[in-house]
């Protein structure tokens, strides 16, 4: 896993210069491409990204821009773009979307493109949708970019490499106004990717997913609200993964609050609504596993969502927390 290969890198060789420590960085990289999907510290605003049965949720056609700059400073750390749409048609049993992610480590980049469909019934006081994922992944690897401490090194001139990675997901989601729980696999084919100048031969690998959430009063006339979050990753190959999120709310229109990773991070999140349709976040984690933390800034994300309604539709009479 890339991140995890990274982390456990930098603990064993923290003492070695930093071209040197850059270059192991990118040869790493390399060797375990089959990495964990990109992580996100917003994943509750971001759930599209990784459950489909999440399309059409939010009753409105719901745009979602997020950015993370991770490990800022470091020479070929991780960054990531995403871009999710979604909205509910067929009198809103179902859902459509399509997202876009751009993730760049070192001398790899990955593109993605997929379209979401969540087909909807009502179960008890909720809805139950189960939703598929289609699409595909561009990854590019760059090798001829590393720094090398021997110059034209023959092992790193070969050019820029490319190859196209169709795949599935599924998932199922299940919320009412006051909780969601979620159950996913958005990549259900492990996909090869090779390259003939590290001779590596490496296969992309089935991540599953289990979100969790919900919302409680803790005042009488509900102005101050605590929304619990978790997100726990598996894969295998490597430790299982879970985040953690408190979010406190004032008056539906402020919120901010901790979050911790297992073996990884511990951070800040905060936001607002800026109108009613339109909301702001930003979040800073800082990772305190295998001596990472001291050889960057931290890790930053802004996320900016908007949602569109429409004369057809009925507008949102509560705040919508998930």
């Amino acid at each position: 896993m890339i991140r995890t290969s990274v982390k456990s890198f930098i603990s064993k060789e923290y003492k070695m210069k930093k071209i040197f420590l850059t270059a192991a960085l990118m040869i790493a990289v390399l060797v375990s491409w089959a990495q964990q999907d990109a992580m996100f510290t917003h994943y509750s605003f971001n759930t599209l990204a990784v459950n489909p049965g999440y399309a059409g949720s939010r009753d409105a056609l719901t745009v979602t821009l997020l950015n993370r700059s991770q490990w800022v400073s470091f020479p070929g750390a991780p960054t990531t773009q995403t871009l999710t749409m979604h909205a509910p048609v067929a009198n809103e049993k179902v859902g459509v979307g399509f997202s876009i992610l751009n993730d760049k480590i070192g001398p790899t980049s990955q593109i993605s493109f997929f379209g979401d469909f969540a087909y909807k019934i009502k179960v008890g006081k909720g809805k139950l949708a189960f939703g598929l994922k289609g699409g595909f992944n561009m990854v590019t690897l760059d090798i001829n970019s590393l720094t090398t401490t021997q110059p034209n090194d023959p092992a790193f001139q070969e050019n820029v490499q490319s190859k196209m990675l169709p795949n599935v997901g599924a998932g199922a989601y299940y919320s009412t106004a006051k909780y969601y729980v979620g159950l996913s696999t958005p990549r259900l084919l492990e996909n090869n990717f090779s390259t003939d100048a590290t001779s590596v031969a490496s296969s992309e690998q089935r991540h599953y997913f289990f979100i969790g959430g919900a919302i409680f009063n803790l005042n009488p006339s509900g102005s101050i609200k605590l929304k619990p979050t978790t997100f726990i990753k598996v894969t295998s190959g490597a430790p299982v993964e879970m985040d953690l999120t408190a979010l406190f709310y004032l008056n539906d229109a402020f919120w901010a609050g901790p979050m911790f990773r297992t073996g990884d991070a511990v951070g800040l999140l905060g936001g607002m609504n800026i109108m009613e349709n339109l909301s702001f976040g930003y979040s800073y984690d800082w990772s305190f596993a295998n001596r990472t933390g001291e050889y960057n800034g931290g890790s930053h994300e802004l996320m900016l969502r908007y949602d569109f309604f429409f004369n057809h539709q009925k507008k949102i009479k509560s705040p919508r927390y998930f």
